[in-house]
């Protein structure tokens, strides 16, 4: 079985190393700053650790990958041709948000990928000196998978599907869709609210969106539905 297009053309050599399954997802894991094995895992929940190995030694093997070592932890990290492969992935992500129907199919609503996004780009400079505790509630997500904790305390952010004990600050609760499309841009946070999909308790409810923002391409996406709602 063939492997690669047979060709001198360094597009055909580019997209044979980069074009495999998972293969960009693992570098934009890479490029959003996870660096073990098991953080790496989070952001493609759907691939196995053994095929993620696999892709790891192949990026290794390019040197777009170098791999470290201090006693039993081991991490991942870019190299200056990883690193330059950036630009690529975000153009992509912003291709997609202008051109792709973002009519979403239940298979590709992930609340575990979504609160895992969430998490590694929140707002940390935006929240207070006192801990800040968020809980979401998902009653149509997968069983195991219905509520999360996000605990912020001193610069450190975690997500935890195990209650931590503590004093909520904010409860969200939304269907997988609602914050899945308010988060990449499809809808507004009150577009989400009108229906009854999305509702967010909590004295300090109106602050929630300052403090996690939306998605990397969620501004790319919004600019994309008012240009077809302004061309309608």
């Amino acid at each position: 079985m063939e492997t690669g297009y047979g060709q001198f053309c360094t597009v055909a050599r580019g997209a044979e190393v980069l074009c495999e399954r998972w293969t960009p997802l693992i570098i934009r894991e890479l490029l959003c700053g996870s660096k073990r094995f098991n953080d790496l895992h989070r952001g493609v929940p759907r691939m196995s650790t053994s095929l993620l190995a696999q892709r790891l030694r192949r990026l290794e093997e390019v040197g777009v990958v170098q791999r470290s070592a201090e006693g039993k932890v081991r991490e991942y990290h870019l190299t200056p041709a990883g690193e330059e492969l950036r630009p690529i992935v975000m153009a992509l992500g912003h291709w997609g948000a202008r051109w792709i129907d973002s009519d979403l199919r239940e298979d590709e609503l992930d609340v575990s990928l979504l609160l895992w996004d969430i998490r590694r780009s929140i707002r940390l400079d935006q929240f207070p000196p006192t801990p800040v505790i968020i809980y979401f509630e998902f009653h149509d997500a997968r069983a195991g998978e219905r509520q999360w904790w996000l605990v912020v305390e001193d610069g450190v952010v975690d997500l935890c599907r195990d209650d931590p004990g503590r004093e909520v600050t904010l409860v969200v609760e939304s269907t997988v869709r609602a914050l899945t499309e308010v988060w990449g841009g499809d809808r507004t946070p009150r577009e989400a609210m009108r229906p009854g999909q999305l509702a967010v308790k909590g004295r300090d409810s109106a602050k929630l969106w300052h403090w996690l923002g939306t998605g990397t391409f969620s501004a790319t996406r919004q600019a994309a539905r008012h240009q077809a709602a302004a061309a309608a």
